[in-house]
């Protein structure tokens, strides 16, 4: 059985993570521990407790327990002391302060929910993220930075976490034994990158085995990445690593409708793109499918950061089959007719 090992955070790790559990892989998703908006960063300030939102996502997507059980974890509450609260937020909090141990309350979690996958949290570390722009401004954490709209046009002079964290020595582990590394898709700046500011992380990517691909947002984050195309995330990836280490790109190819287009109006350039003739000497092959998902995304009511999601996504099952056969591209390469 395969080892796979997908790297990112938030709500695009679930749709990821929610395809590849049907498949009989081994899989470990290593998680950021970056975000500190809405009940996450709530939970962290008065419960001092490490941010449980991503892993909740996570943990929920690869639960093969019953519908109900899915949904208490995801459940928000919208009034009272709790309002805006999801229950499994609190729900890890609690197994952490039994457990004395973050690492171990997630454990725990999974065997509850019946994980078909292991929850790696990237560092147990109690950090933040950090961004220093080009004019000196500060902005310190994820859900400032998530809602900073001149990023882009100011420029990063710098990105770290503070204080400096290690690296979760089982997620050097799973990284070093893995035969896939999935990175994305998700906020670029805010769930993807943060890992690779983890002391060890880019290290063990570049000195595995190996094959690592690259899942392209289907969509650019306005003030974040509106001028990237797919070279320049691969790239930018590239460049925190350490090397062009990237060896596969996933891009879709799905002209979202209209309607769902309308949504990001006020943003030049919301869908991302892919010009082949541009960098002819790229280092990794772009896969070219329809990746699109046809579901009508509804957000909780209660979900405080709901105005920074994302309504355009990708199909979990879609996203799943092609990675798969890329895991076995040496045995299917005359299947898969559109890669460059």
């Amino acid at each position: 059985m395969k080892n796979v090992v997908t790297i990112g955070g938030g709500t695009r790790s679930f749709v990821l993570l929610s395809g590849l559990k049907k498949y009989p892989i081994k899989l470990s998703a290593i998680v950021s521990m970056a975000d500190d908006g809405g009940s996450t960063g709530i939970l962290r300030d008065e419960l001092g407790v490490l941010p449980p939102g991503d892993v909740r996502q996570c943990l929920v997507a690869l639960s093969d327990s019953s519908d109900i059980l899915r949904r208490l974890m995801n459940y928000r509450f919208n009034e009272g002391g709790l309002d805006g609260h999801s229950f499994g937020n609190i729900f890890l909090g609690a197994l952490e302060k039994i457990n004395g141990s973050f690492f171990k309350g997630v454990e725990d979690a999974g065997k509850i929910l019946n994980a078909k996958g292991k929850v790696i949290p990237v560092t147990d570390k109690d950090t933040n993220l950090k961004i220093i722009l080009k004019n000196e401004v500060l902005l310190k954490g994820e859900n400032e930075i998530n809602h900073n709209f001149f990023i882009e046009k100011i420029g990063i002079k710098k990105n770290y976490l503070e204080p400096k964290a290690n690296a979760n020595p089982q997620a050097i582990k799973k990284i070093l034994e893995a035969d896939l590394i999935i990175i994305g898709p998700g906020n670029h700046y805010c769930s993807i990158i943060p890992n690779f500011l983890v002391d060890g992380i880019s290290e063990a990517i570049c000195r595995s085995k190996a094959k690592v691909v690259y899942n392209c947002n289907l969509v650019n984050k306005k003030g974040h990445t509106e001028k990237f195309d797919l070279d320049d995330y691969a790239n930018d990836i590239n460049k925190y690593i350490g090397k062009e280490r990237i060896d596969f790109a996933t891009f879709n190819t799905k002209i979202p409708g209209k309607k769902l287009i309308k949504k990001y109006e006020n943003q030049k350039n919301p869908l991302v793109k892919f010009d082949c003739k541009k960098n002819p000497d790229r280092n990794f092959r772009v896969v070219q499918a329809d990746f699109l998902s046809g579901k009508n995304i509804l957000f909780d009511k209660a979900d405080k950061i709901s105005g920074v999601r994302s309504f355009i996504r990708h199909d979990s099952e879609k996203l799943a089959k092609i990675l798969v056969m890329i895991m076995e591209l040496g045995d299917y390469e005359n299947i898969i007719k559109n890669i460059i």
